[in-house]
């Protein structure tokens, strides 16, 4: 079985590793030039944490994985309202037991894949058929048994095979950016949030080698699309003048960020994840924003089953429909929005930021608790299957 795989973040090389096990031939390409360090912090949570074990990817994770000591909801003097240490809900709080930055556990993937799968970068699909038939913006014409969208919430696969962006993306009312700054030195572990009126958020954690990352966040209805990295800098400097708390240095040393991001926050939503022999994995194909915090741990789980499912089949179809058959319940509970929404997570108002605060000092008692367990709960909402390639 010969297997294209676009996209070389987390999704894309997870499903390589147990399709090369499986026993077939991977491809991935990958558009951007070269590996993309850094990035935001992403989790490994529920059942996910089971995925990376049968990898034997659990010591390299946690050679690099961030040591924070759970999430803090502070006011403009940086006191804290509201706190909630990672173990709280057994490691599957707002902040997981297993926090690594993204660009840390994609080279963590691409290293485990690097001898058996054919890695190019600085290339990418521009046409192909619903039977395998490829062309790349390099030139080339290949024929692949599967080709798999694993290229994130503005999939070009997807794009290609299933249709455009609007049909599937749907924005949730605001943008949200971040960057690394260097390390205030007084984080001691935590991430810190802050909510000003507005629907603005501003947020710190820490990383390793000195940096932290900075999040600036707001509610709007506007789109802010096709426009150049400084014209976004200008519009966050806008949307947070007079904002306190940290964001003065945040703003400050936006500029000098080399991994600065903005984007809508938005949740990928497909009916049907395969078309022909095109399939979509992870946030391509289903993706609940930020703001659901099961991005990576649907991207791993998902690769696997894909996978096992590909390797039992008597078809590459009868294997996506299997897929889809497994994923379906983990996946409509993994996308689904905690209490609130966005507006949970961005108050406008004074008196909607004085109750977030207040409700967040009540998570640990109940009925917070309860409610928030079963919300968290949603990362072991699938039983993994004993793939005969998962002994392997």
């Amino acid at each position: 079985m010969r297997v294209l795989i676009s996209g070389g973040g987390i999704a894309g090389p997870a499903l390589a590793f147990w399709l090369h096990r499986a026993g077939a031939d991977v491809t991935i390409v990958e558009r951007a030039p070269a590996p993309r360090p850094g990035g935001h912090a992403v989790d490994v949570r529920g059942v996910a944490r089971g995925v990376v074990e049968r990898m034997g990817l659990r010591e390299a994770i946690r050679a690099r994985q961030v040591d924070e000591r759970g999430f803090a909801l502070v006011d403009a003097r940086g006191r804290k309202l509201a706190t909630m240490p990672a173990d709280l809900f057994g490691g599957e709080g707002i902040v997981a037991e297993i926090e690594i930055a993204r660009g840390d556990l994609a080279a963590i993937l691409r290293e485990a894949t690097a001898r058996d799968v054919d890695w190019r970068f600085g290339d990418r699909i521009t046409a192909l058929t619903l039977d395998g038939d490829v062309t790349f913006a390099s030139g080339g014409r290949e024929r692949f048994d599967i080709v798999v969208g694993a290229d994130g919430v503005r999939s070009g696969t997807r794009k290609l095979a299933f249709g455009p962006h609007e049909e599937f993306v749907r924005p949730l009312g605001g943008w949200g950016s971040y960057f690394s700054v260097p390390d205030p030195g007084d984080l001691g572990g935590w991430f810190e949030m802050f909510n000003a009126p507005g629907g603005r958020v501003a947020g710190i954690r820490p990383e390793r080698g000195g940096t932290a990352k900075a999040s600036l966040s707001f509610r709007t209805d506007e789109a802010f699309v096709r426009m150049a990295k400084d014209d976004q800098m200008r519009v966050l400097e806008q949307r947070f003048a007079g904002v306190g708390w940290r964001v003065p240095g945040m703003l400050s040393g936006m500029s000098d960020a080399d991994d600065f991001y903005f984007d809508e926050i938005s949740q990928v939503h497909v009916e049907k994840w395969s078309r022909g022999r095109v399939v979509l994995l992870g946030d391509a194909g289903y993706c609940g924003s930020p703001l659901a915090g099961l991005g990576s741990s649907m991207s791993l789980v998902g690769a696997y089953v894909l996978a096992g499912e590909l390797a039992a089949a008597s078809s590459p179809e009868d294997g996506f429909a299997a897929y889809q058959n497994e994923m379906a319940a983990y996946v409509a509970d993994g996308t689904r929005l905690p209490p609130g929404g966005i507006g949970g997570f961005a108050p406008n108002g004074r008196l909607m930021i004085r109750m977030r605060a207040t409700s967040m000092r009540m998570m640990g008692r109940w009925p917070m608790k309860g409610i928030l367990a079963k919300q968290f709960a949603k990362s072991d909402a699938i039983t993994l299957k004993d793939y005969a390639f998962a002994a392997a």
